[in-house]
């Protein structure tokens, strides 16, 4: 097996519960939302850069860590290059709705802090919702 993210010891393997893989998947999601929001309002509000391009930059670094855990710790599933770019099509358009829903919704509401987090979360929980369901019943399906 490759080098990977040192979460356990046990071998990877797809049978984990229901209730294991979310309570993984909301740990996993809550530290790479940090990141995500992190970035995002560093970009937007130090940077300067355009809602989407911000929201874009925390979305790719925070997905990107949050394809790693999981694939590893909460679904426990082996390196695959099919799965690889199955969820490169999920995070497309999760990627699509995230940021077209947060930049909808910062055009939508008065650019404050206190507005662009609730957009955060609102586009955070949608693409959230959508990516939890793809990646359990077709991406790391169980057996």
């Amino acid at each position: 097996m490759p080098i990977e993210l040192p979460l356990d010891d046990e071998e990877a393997s797809t049978d984990v519960d229901l209730k294991t893989q979310l309570i993984r998947f909301v740990m996993t999601g809550a530290g790479s939302a940090v990141l995500d929001y992190g970035l995002t309002m560093v970009l937007q509000y130090v940077v300067g850069a355009p809602f989407a391009v911000a929201k874009a930059g925390g979305f790719i670094l925070g997905t990107t860590v949050a394809y790693l855990i999981n694939r590893r710790w909460t679904f426990r599933a082996e390196p695959s290059a099919a799965r690889f770019v199955a969820v490169l099509l999920l995070y497309a358009t999760t990627f699509a709705v995230n940021v077209g829903l947060y930049a909808w919704l910062s055009v939508l509401w008065p650019e404050t802090w206190l507005y662009s987090a609730a957009a955060f979360v609102v586009a955070q929980g949608v693409a959230t919702v959508i990516n939890f369901v793809v990646q359990r019943v077709v991406i790391f399906k169980i057996r």
